[in-house]
């Protein structure tokens, strides 16, 4: 008896256990749906999303590319005659005007070379007076001079005549010798980094260079454009030069505005561009040979075209689509189709029209159909406060 005992308790406590979670699923678990069943369906909670409106406006289409800055003329001084320099008359980096004086070197044998020169036309000079002499005294004879000897002094005459004009053009070219012993700036521009210094002998004949001289004022940029867009740029240089806008490479700042000049007379096969040439006054010197530069060709303005945040266009397998708010606050999908899309801002083609909203912030939590709540996003792009409405 005594070893039955436990049993018996065991068995009575399996049975209350039964018991108690029988009543709890007949009774609790059935209240428990009877009072969800009671709240009714629960409704979706609004998406919050951005809005701004469809835009008809006129819109600048630009070609972007990369550019490299050039002097406007570019020019290595060499000296024209050997000898040592004296003189350097310019500071590397300085602006030298036209005509100004850069470099002087040793004159003295080429004033020397001038001076033989004219001595040797003094010279010529007094044989030529004292040949006119000899022969007024032979024509002054008559007949008791021969003929032969007046043919002959006349002759003579003719020589001298002759050898001054030789003489005009010695003196000539050594004074020209001479002043290419001052080297003057043949143009007005930038000065570079000078390779020769004061006592440097310097030969006509070497390729290396005294100073570089690039003009900045204009200033040029070569730059590059696909040539699908050759017709557009030729059609739009006929009502008159384009606007060309250089930037710094990253596009943060402009650095200066100018004209389109130069279309180049052959597309470059190789990589199907063509280069072209813009010009700058730079009065400010933001532009400087040699800079990289990130340009945008104005081409032509769309007149009433129909223009979205980028924002509000979005990618997916079966192309391009937006999503708008109706009157509802529902979201409807819109496939879209863009012709340009520069500055944050796109052109539409088709699919959408203007003064619908477009959503264009929070699309990732939007389904077609799904209830929205709308804020204005700031026209300001600088801020990222929106109205709530």
């Amino acid at each position: 008896m005594k070893k039955s005992r436990p049993i018996l308790w065991i068995l009575i406590i399996a049975a209350v256990a039964s018991a108690g979670y029988y009543g709890w699923q007949k009774f609790g678990y059935s209240a428990g749906k009877t009072q969800i069943a009671d709240k009714g369906p629960s409704h979706p909670s609004a998406v919050p999303v951005s809005v701004a409106p469809v835009q008809k406006v006129d819109f600048p289409v630009y070609l972007t590319g990369l550019g490299t800055v050039q002097g406007f003329n570019t020019v290595q001084v060499r000296t024209r005659v050997d000898g040592q320099i004296d003189k350097l008359a310019f500071k590397e980096g300085q602006i030298v005007q036209q005509g100004e004086l850069l470099v002087s070197i040793d004159p003295r044998p080429y004033q020397a070379t001038l001076d033989q020169a004219k001595a040797k036309k003094a010279q010529d000079e007094a044989s030529l007076a004292n040949a006119n002499l000899e022969l007024q005294r032979a024509m002054k004879l008559g007949e008791f001079a021969t003929a032969q000897r007046v043919d002959t002094q006349r002759s003579t005459v003719a020589q001298l005549t002759a050898q001054i004009a030789a003489d005009d053009a010695a003196i000539a070219n050594a004074q020209t010798q001479l002043d290419y012993t001052q080297v003057k700036a043949p143009i007005t521009g930038v000065a570079g980094l000078r390779q020769v210094d004061v006592g440097n002998i310097v030969n006509a004949s070497t390729q290396t260079g005294i100073v570089t001289i690039s003009q900045v004022e204009p200033i040029a940029v070569i730059f590059t454009a696909p040539e699908d867009q050759l017709p557009y740029i030729s059609e739009g240089q006929k009502t008159g030069a384009l606007k060309v806008i250089a930037f710094t490479t990253d596009g943060k700042k402009t650095l200066a505005e100018g004209k389109l000049a130069v279309i180049n007379n052959q597309v470059d096969t190789t990589s199907g561009t063509i280069r072209l040439k813009a010009v700058f006054d730079n009065k400010d010197h933001a532009l400087w040979p040699g800079q990289s530069v990130s340009t945008r060709l104005l081409v032509r303005t769309l007149k009433d075209a129909t223009v979205v945040a980028d924002d509000a266009v979005q990618h997916s397998t079966n192309g391009l689509y937006a999503y708008t708010v109706n009157q509802d606050n529902k979201a409807e999908l819109h496939k879209v189709k863009v012709s340009y899309a520069i500055d944050g801002r796109s052109v539409i083609e088709e699919g959408l029209s203007p003064g619908q909203q477009v959503i264009v912030g929070g699309q990732f939590k939007v389904q077609p159909g799904s209830l929205v709540s709308t804020a204005v996003a700031s026209s300001d792009p600088a801020q990222n406060k929106v109205r709530q409405e």
